[in-house]
């Protein structure tokens, strides 16, 4: 993300540019949102995460217009006049500002300010607190403070299979390893028996050492 979200309000992530279209600057975006209509309207605003080396990095976007083709949304942005521009913004990630007041009404979306803190429980016993949440464009994790140490957990439902503001809590069900170091399998192994060789044996094994 580029600035710090302004006083009272927390940042919302409500898309990523996937891909260019054509050749005037449309840009293919993945929504995070149930409600285009309102977050992507003509003139709306959005900031950009995107690696620091990116020209685009603490910069804004203004859309133009959101447009439907075979079901995929496609965007044109304001000074995004042609491909090679668009092109520039693949994986870019599209932040807008949120007011905490406003809760969301979307079916398993929680915003972040909503998840830091809450207890992580496993077999209902607590392991840790959220601490953050990392979005990247494959998944987000759940950065879980544990002990000394922080674990990222991939927010799926295979993972994070409950989330419950009011209880304060998130449910994981993490692979084994992934809260403890799996025991060494060559420790844990029993040891191998140590042959026996019987004298007439040992005699010929010499022998045949012998130049």
């Amino acid at each position: 993300m580029s600035a710090a979200p302004r006083p009272g309000t927390t940042q919302l992530r409500v898309g990523r540019l996937t891909k260019a279209h054509g050749l005037k600057g449309a840009i293919k975006v993945e929504l995070y949102t149930d409600d285009p209509e309102r977050r992507f309207a003509p003139g709306a605003r959005f900031a950009l995460q995107v690696p620091t080396s990116s020209p685009w990095h603490g910069k804004t976007l203004e859309l133009a217009e959101l447009r439907w083709y075979n079901g995929h949304a496609v965007a044109f942005f304001v000074d995004v006049p042609d491909r090679t521009a668009a092109e520039s913004l693949v994986k870019a990630i599209l932040w807008v500002d949120q007011d905490l007041e406003e809760l969301s009404t979307e079916e398993d979306a929680w915003y972040d300010h909503q998840l830091v803190g809450l207890r992580a429980l496993r077999d209902g016993v607590e392991v840790g607190r959220v601490a953050r949440v990392d979005h990247f464009p494959a998944q987000d994790l759940l950065a879980i403070q544990t002990g000394d140490r922080e674990v990222l957990v991939p927010f799926v439902s295979a993972i994070v299979p409950a989330v419950d503001i009011e209880a304060g809590t998130v449910t994981l069900t993490p692979p084994p390893g992934l809260f403890e170091d799996l025991p060494d399998a060559d420790a844990d192994a029993a040891p191998e028996p140590t042959p026996t060789v019987d004298a007439a044996d040992s005699e010929s094994l010499g022998e045949d050492d012998t130049p």
